[in-house]
């Protein structure tokens, strides 16, 4: 009985062995080395939208995570004391003006009189000196009324930069100061920063490829600077990634980094039989027959777009890997 058995599996090797034809020598080849490190989703352009003047937050009309375009009001602040300075300004407008009708008045009768001869040119001309002095007074007061009037408009918070809101550290009916911060708005599109360890600085160079991890797919990136001051041990670098999801600002996503290159010995993925737990190989013998090595595979790696699978041991350089069907 074990005789049959082992005939029988001795017979099962030969015809699975007559099925291979393609033959290949093993070389070392390079493989390139990657670094899994994690990646902070930001935005290019971070600027804050502050008040312009001083007042009571009346309205705000956005939140965390709303869209806003450059320009938009997005909060009113208002301050009762400029439009009690508009009504002052309004009221002396009004007086100077009358005094200026009563001036013009005076000097159309004083030009009367002086074609008469009732007074002299010296009186007249005060008379003239006096309207246009009112004419200038009331140009004056117009001009600081705008100035108040501009003064109030700036009581609309404007969006510095279209984009996504990031932050609103204030509520309704908030007592705010000139310059204090409204919203924090993030624009000018999203990108990937990374803070790599330094001994991988020189590794780095802009425009390689990144490998990035998200929504449970992998797509490459492009390493878009590398910044030359080192933080905390780890330089800092942007990667631009196109379709990034901008949906959580400061969301860590896995990046990885080709660090180096190093040897290794690849076999097509085709090529490696797992059987009983095992791995083995089909090497072709210094006999012409093929045997099934057992191996320890490693990575699959994608060699001008093949699948390779690292042999960590089993095979030697200089053995021929049988692969593909007659």
């Amino acid at each position: 009985m074990r005789k049959f058995i082992l005939a029988s599996a001795l017979a099962v090797l030969a015809t699975a062995s007559a099925g291979y034809a393609a033959e290949l020598t093993v070389e070392q080849r390079d493989i390139t080395e990657w670094k899994a490190v994690f990646g902070r989703i930001e935005a290019r352009d971070q600027i804050d939208a502050r008040s312009r003047l001083g007042g009571t937050l009346v309205s705000i009309d956005v939140t965390e995570g709303s869209d806003v375009t450059e320009g938009q009001v997005i909060a009113t602040i208002h301050d009762p004391k400029l439009a009690l300075q508009l009504e002052a300004a309004q009221g002396n407008i009004d007086a100077l003006r009358s005094q200026l009708d009563n001036a013009r008045t005076e000097l159309t009768r004083g030009e009367n009189l002086q074609e008469r001869g009732v007074i002299t040119s010296q009186q007249l001309d005060s008379l003239r000196t006096n309207v246009s002095v009112l004419e200038n007074q009331i140009a004056a007061a117009v001009g600081d009324k705008r100035v108040i009037e501009e003064q109030a408009a700036e009581g609309a918070v404007l969006a510095p930069i279209a984009g996504k809101v990031l932050d609103v550290p204030v509520t309704r009916g908030t007592v705010v100061l000139p310059g204090e911060t409204i919203a924090s708005i993030g624009g000018g599109g999203f990108f990937l920063r990374l803070g790599v360890p330094e001994r991988h600085a020189p590794f780095l160079h802009e425009g390689m490829d990144i490998r990035i991890g998200t929504s449970g797919e992998e797509r490459l990136g492009r390493l878009a600077k590398v910044y030359p001051e080192i933080q905390t041990g780890r330089v800092i670098a942007d990667v631009e990634v196109e379709g990034l999801n901008s949906d959580f600002v400061n969301a860590r996503v896995l990046v990885s980094l080709p660090i180096g290159a190093r040897k290794a010995l690849l076999v097509p993925a085709v090529a490696v039989e797992t059987r009983m737990g095992l791995d083995f190989v089909p090497v072709r013998a210094a006999s012409g027959a093929v045997i099934r090595r057992a191996v320890v595979p490693g990575q699959h790696v994608t060699v001008d777009g093949s699948e390779m699978i690292e042999i960590l041991s089993g095979i030697s350089v200089g053995d021929t890997v049988v692969t593909g069907d007659e």
